[in-house]
């Protein structure tokens, strides 16, 4: 039996076109197109809000991105060491090297994090840095006391407790 080139064509596509459509019919749906917000109230991941689980922040916490509480205390804790950056919307805080002018052969560097708009415990991370100058006077790297970072931690909290307690309105 012969074959004729143009059937041959026009049934492919044809068959093409048939699949075609009822793949477009699979995909179709009676629901409205999902759509993606920053401050979203459904429960699971939400990518577009850092560790808090897409609760809304605080009104208190409204112009930067993390607790405000925190962030105020995270400064006012840190105070006495030069800033080299601070950014409130990362929550992150660097200060620059300080060095205390009892123990000019020691200097101190220090980094917050703040990673929730709750003010609570498990919402800060503090790491020290220190080094000490060896016997040529250049700055070498020295461990730090694990306690260190964990006092500093704890003055931040309180600070930022008080803060919070001369904020409410009785």
């Amino acid at each position: 039996m012969a074959f004729e080139r143009g059937s041959v064509m026009r049934g492919v596509a044809a068959g093409v076109l048939a699949l075609s459509m009822l793949g477009m019919t699979a995909c179709a749906s009676n629901k409205p197109p999902k759509t993606f917000s920053t401050q979203s109230d459904e429960p699971g991941l939400n990518p577009f809000k850092r560790f808090g689980g897409g609760k809304k922040a605080a009104p208190s916490e409204a112009g930067i991105g993390v607790n405000g509480y925190l962030w105020r205390a995270s400064l006012d804790t840190l105070a006495f060491m030069p800033l080299a950056s601070a950014d409130p919307y990362g929550g992150v805080i660097v200060t620059d090297w300080y060095v205390n002018p009892e123990t000019p052969a020691e200097r101190f560097k220090a980094t917050v994090y703040i990673l929730d708009t709750r003010l609570r415990a498990d919402g800060l991370n503090v790491t020290v840095f220190k080094q000490s100058k060896d016997v040529n006077g250049a700055w070498v790297d020295a461990p730090v006391a694990d306690q260190t970072a964990t006092d500093i931690e704890n003055a931040i909290l309180t600070r930022a407790r008080q803060l919070r307690l001369s904020n409410i309105k009785n």
